[in-house]
């Protein structure tokens, strides 16, 4: 366990990672939501959907049908496996994705001449033109999430999450 100060309050953190306040008059183990990081992780993360849907709304984009449009760009032709690894999407959802998109006209798919039973994605001409232009955008979603941050705070906030995930 350890214990640190805060204003007038003391927080205990717990070996299990929960932390509690202890302020006098009150029990030390009055639990303090606003404290646990799953809670602002949670929060952080409603923040940052409402902002990034925003962004998306415009092309009628979800954000796992952007987040392939974004791989395919930056990888090329790729398989419908492979892009759901590099997108961090389960089988089932990328499949989904994958349909819709193609669909609507921004991905096609051709057989792998090297294996026949795989089939390759990539975006088509439409497809390169919407992601292109979304992603002309995703730096003022980034600048707006980490505007509370001082400059040096927001590489380092950037480091510790892809430390984590």
């Amino acid at each position: 366990m350890v214990s640190f100060s805060n204003s007038n309050d003391e927080l205990t953190v717990q070996s299990n990672g929960a932390i509690f306040r202890e302020t006098p008059g009150h029990r030390p183990d009055r639990f303090v939501l606003d404290e646990q990081i799953s809670h602002l992780i949670r929060r952080a993360h409603q923040r940052a959907s409402a902002t990034f849907m925003s962004l998306l709304a415009e092309g009628q984009f979800t954000p796992t049908q952007f987040f392939a449009l974004a791989r395919l760009r930056e990888c090329g032709e790729v398989s419908q496996n492979h892009l759901g690894r590099l997108a961090a999407m389960d089988p089932a959802t990328i499949q989904g994705v994958i349909k819709r998109l193609q669909q609507r006209g921004f991905i096609e798919r051709k057989p792998d001449p090297g294996d026949r039973r795989r089939m390759l994605l990539r975006l088509t001409p439409e497809g390169r033109e919407a992601v292109d232009g979304l992603l002309a955008r995703t730096d003022a979603v980034n600048h707006e999430l980490l505007a509370p941050l001082a400059p040096h705070e927001r590489e380092q906030f950037r480091n510790l999450l892809k430390r984590i995930v």
